[in-house]
């Protein structure tokens, strides 16, 4: 991790607009690849998602940005699971038992349906999920999957907001936004009908909304 940090600190001034001009857009499989990598690396120690997305969107246009920014978030999500798994799990669970219990109550059973779930709410740290889930037992081939799935909405609707930018379709945008407000809102009725009384924080239920039973802890 102290490796990762340190890599992304040098290259604070990377992922941004000039720099997709200038190494990204109209440079081939290189520009590709340095791309996925970047948005990999960057992305497994906390940058967000929906940045990614705009970003793939903005450097390729819509549907092949999409798939690229959805294979470094994916990417990303796995660097940062296993990361947790085999170096840190033991320094976090003496930290941070009370939490990671919490994520594996929520997570464990049924992990494919809540991965999904909690990557469609508006809220919350990906990148947080990740190390937790890394930490706790989940399973990791249905966390990934469940995982995938869920990112899709949000990187679909970034990806288009990206390649609106980039062409100055106003509309595009508008009709992204529009987008993220329903996924977001089906984010939140999901987890009020499917969660079962389950619970990822009450400071992250208040700001949700939602009204959860007390989980008990074992």
């Amino acid at each position: 991790m102290v490796i990762l940090v340190s890599i992304t600190w040098l290259l604070k001034d990377v992922l941004d607009q000039n720099w997709v001009d200038a190494q990204v857009r109209d440079k081939g499989a290189v520009g590709v690849l340095l791309f996925v990598l970047v948005c990999c690396l960057l992305g497994s120690v906390g940058l967000s998602r929906q940045v990614i997305a705009f970003l793939g969107g903005y450097a390729f246009g819509f549907f092949q940005g999409f798939m690229l920014s959805m294979a470094a978030v994916v990417a990303a999500c796995i660097t940062t699971f296993f990361i947790s798994r085999i170096l840190l799990r033991t320094y976090l669970e003496k930290r941070f038992s009370v939490r990671i219990r919490q994520l594996d109550l929520f997570l464990h059973e049924n992990t494919f349906t809540m991965a999904l779930l909690v990557r469609l709410l508006p809220l919350g740290s990906n990148w947080m999920i990740n190390i937790g889930a890394g930490v706790s037992s989940v399973r990791k081939l249905p966390f990934f999957l469940g995982s995938a799935l869920g990112y899709i909405p949000q990187m679909l609707i970034f990806s288009l907001v990206g390649s609106g930018t980039r062409v100055d379709q106003f509309w595009q945008v508008a009709i992204a936004m529009a987008l993220f407000v329903l996924a977001a809102t089906l984010g939140i009725v999901l987890y009020r009908k499917v969660g079962h009384g389950k619970t990822l924080g009450r400071k992250l239920d208040r700001e949700l909304g939602v009204e959860t039973a007390t989980v008990t802890q074992k």
